[in-house]
């Protein structure tokens, strides 16, 4: 529990962050992920957060919701969700029996996809450290088939073996790490 809860501390402050400066005449831009605008994916991020308290209560799916722009604030009720001890136990009845801990690495996915989707799209500056990047490149190896299969990623976009481990989770999870507005 403890190194991922750390990457989804840093994964949420860092999106927080960008979501923070985005501003209103941004909400129309283009991003990576084809059906979504800045908008769209804000309100997909803020649904997200909502999805993955449920999950970590042991509840179920949550419908998604108009956007209102508090994701930071829902991403934080996320974190003080997953902060228990007992988020991270068993496996999620809603999400086909998946292991906690698997939805914990969904929900690092989640925020630094799209943090990274909102980063290209607007312009706006977001890091990934190498230890995250690492282990999402590993969580989306392991992910990918069954991922692309289900439609949460799209087809792969080659990506040279060398490329820094950020690229190469991207381009597995069906991200051109080169695309640009």
């Amino acid at each position: 529990m403890n190194e991922t809860m750390t990457l989804l501390k840093r994964a949420a402050a860092g999106t927080s962050a960008l979501v923070r400066e985005i501003k209103d005449d941004q909400l129309g831009l283009p991003t990576p992920c084809a059906d979504y605008d800045v908008k769209a994916l804000l309100t997909h991020l803020e649904w997200g957060a909502d999805l993955f308290e449920s999950l970590g209560l042991g509840g179920g799916l949550v419908p998604p919701k108009e956007y209102t722009g508090d994701f930071p604030e829902r991403v934080a009720r996320m974190l003080a969700v997953w902060e228990r001890p007992e988020a991270w136990e068993g496996v999620s009845e809603a999400m086909g029996g998946l292991p906690k801990p698997v939805l914990a690495n969904m929900a690092l996915t989640d925020l630094v996809a799209h943090g990274w989707d909102l980063s290209r799209a607007t312009g706006l500056p977001y890091e990934v450290d190498e230890e995250t990047a690492g282990t999402l490149l590993a969580v989306a190896t392991q992910m990918a088939p069954k991922g692309r299969e289900q439609g949460a990623f799209g087809p792969e976009v080659p990506v040279p073996a060398d490329a820094p481990a950020l690229d190469r989770f991207l381009g597995l999870i069906g991200r051109d790490p080169a695309w640009r507005p």
